[in-house]
């Protein structure tokens, strides 16, 4: 009998995740390049999650 797919492990969920959290986007866009301390913290610009 195989396994429910909602009773698979959490490592497969957090792979398809595509909305980040402002403390990753702020992370990602701080690494681009394109937001510098003392920055607004609301109204961030879309980012797109590396894969």
């Amino acid at each position: 009998m195989s396994q429910h797919r909602s009773l698979r492990g959490s490592s497969s969920l957090a792979a398809k995740r595509n909305v980040l959290k402002r403390f990753e986007r702020v992370e990602l866009l701080k690494k681009r390049g394109q937001w510098k301390e003392g920055d607004r913290i609301t109204g961030l610009r879309k980012t797109k999650p590396e894969g």
